[in-house]
């Protein structure tokens, strides 16, 4: 899908603030209202942005737990996999990788001991052969 600069700079914007109005984006764009909610209605319409979602404050997201957890797997199992990891709500994202692992989830937890509790289960969904866990100490940036 080919999108301009103005579209790429309207998403960097919705990616900061995805609640900022459509008066300030057409002002920091340098566009008219009409024309920033044309844009991001046919963004929606074509699939570049299918939906929304809130960032948390620096003070809550450091009492949480976030952590990479590989998962390397019987292939053959991997539909099954997805899908038990996409019903466990601490799993915020799952990513296919290469290398060493099939998968990388992405894992939030308020406590260690809500985190180990959370790797036993992934540890036991039926086809994962082995799991290593990263946990995040701090996070440089996030866009």
């Amino acid at each position: 899908m080919i999108i301009d600069g103005k579209d790429k700079a309207l998403l960097g914007y919705l990616r900061r603030n995805a609640r900022a109005s459509t008066a300030q984006l057409a002002r920091d764009l340098n566009l008219s209202r009409a024309t920033v909610t044309s844009r991001i209605e046919r963004l929606e319409k074509r699939g570049i942005i299918n939906g929304y979602t809130i960032r948390f404050d620096e003070n809550y997201e450091r009492g949480q737990i976030h952590a990479h957890v590989m998962i390397r797997s019987n292939p053959k199992s991997s539909a099954y996999i997805v899908q038990q990891l996409k019903n466990l709500a601490a799993v915020t994202a799952l990513h296919a990788i290469n290398g060493n692992y099939e998968m990388l989830a992405i894992v939030e937890a308020d406590s260690t001991e809500s985190l180990d509790q959370i790797l036993d289960t992934i540890g036991n969904i039926e086809g994962i052969n082995q799991t290593n866990t990263s946990i995040i100490l701090s996070t440089k940036f996030l866009r």
